[in-house]
């Protein structure tokens, strides 16, 4: 099969052996897969969660057809539409698990679908299992011009959310933001962004706030959410150490809580997996969750889809085709 291997060259597209599945796999025939930031560093040969390594298939989010299923497999069969997170996605051929992997909805493509599983997961684990968030509160994403971020913000309001919050540090993406589900946007670079969202939430702070950024706006943002309430980290863009302030962690008395995936089980995984499924796959079916897709690369062209995620200025979901 062809796939997008990892090299010192970047990534390139050569021949490499089908994968191979066990009693409880499924083989799909990928159609699209996208590329989410941890492919820069798996490019460069390291590792994720048991994912990539040298001379592997990149990518870990695809979405194809059911070609081939293991004897202990009940849930799905030959033919039908997939989509996951999983290893292997910029391959014509990757693996999937039988408890790990969501129905494409009717009337979505294959490379909408590729857009949605690990956004999907991610928020609904944010929002719901890790955020416990209420009717009417009020939500701030931190860095939501993301593919997470876009995705967060709709999840947020199907769920229930009143006012929701986003930041962006380009006023073009900010004015998107607003087609996605935000009610307020700001700056996260201006010093006043915390003194504007307390005047908007009437001087509490936010409920909850789900942070992509982490690093020196932490402190901020334990100012900006209320006393008691919530703060997801789901991502470190703007630095992965800084200072943090214990005392006014303290004071608050909020939670702050990491939501990553890597040290998870599968078992845990798949939890997670039915529980965003049941809870948001109605809401893909009506159309109330959608992701932009910034651009579609063919296989023979992934090292331009690479560049673009790398100078960062995209928004929605770069997709590979799989032809």
């Amino acid at each position: 099969m062809r796939a997008i291997i990892s090299n010192s060259h970047g990534p390139v597209l050569q021949e490499a052996s089908k994968p191979v599945y066990g009693s409880d796999g499924v083989l799909v025939r990928v159609r699209a897969g996208s590329l989410n930031r941890i492919d820069l560093a798996l490019m460069k040969g390291m590792t994720h969660g048991g994912l990539g390594g040298s001379g592997f298939p990149l990518g870990v989010e695809w979405a194809g057809e059911v070609v081939e299923v293991g004897g202990s497999v009940t849930r799905w069969a030959v033919g039908d539409r997939v989509m996951a997170a999983g290893g292997g996605a910029f391959a014509e051929f990757a693996v999937g698990s039988e408890r790990q992997m969501y129905a494409v909805p009717e009337g979505v493509s294959f490379e909408q679908a590729a857009c949605l599983p690990v956004s999907m997961q991610t928020m609904h684990d944010a929002l719901s299992t890790n955020g416990k968030l209420a009717q009417g509160q009020t939500v701030l994403f931190q860095g939501a011009s993301s593919g997470m971020g876009i995705m967060g913000m709709q999840a947020a309001k199907y769920l229930g959310a009143g006012m929701v919050i986003g930041s962006s540090t380009t006023q073009e993406r900010r004015d998107r933001l607003k087609e996605f589900g935000a009610d307020m946007v700001f700056d996260s670079r201006l010093p006043e962004w915390v003194s504007e969202v307390l005047e908007a939430t009437n001087g509490r702070g936010v409920d909850l706030l789900i942070d992509f950024l982490a690093g020196p706006l932490v402190n901020d943002g334990l100012l900006a959410t209320r006393i008691g309430g919530r703060m997801i980290n789901i991502g470190r863009m703007a630095g992965e150490s800084g200072e943090f302030n214990f005392d006014l962690h303290n004071m608050r008395r909020i939670k702050y809580i990491g939501a990553s995936f890597r040290l998870r089980t599968p078992e845990e995984v798949a939890a997670v997996i039915e529980k965003a499924s049941e809870a948001l796959g109605p809401a893909l079916k009506e159309g109330a969750l959608r992701m932009p897709m910034d651009s579609v690369y063919p296989m023979e062209e992934a090292h331009k889809a690479f560049e673009k995620m790398a100078q960062n200025k995209h928004f929605g979901k770069i997709v590979i085709s799989i032809d």
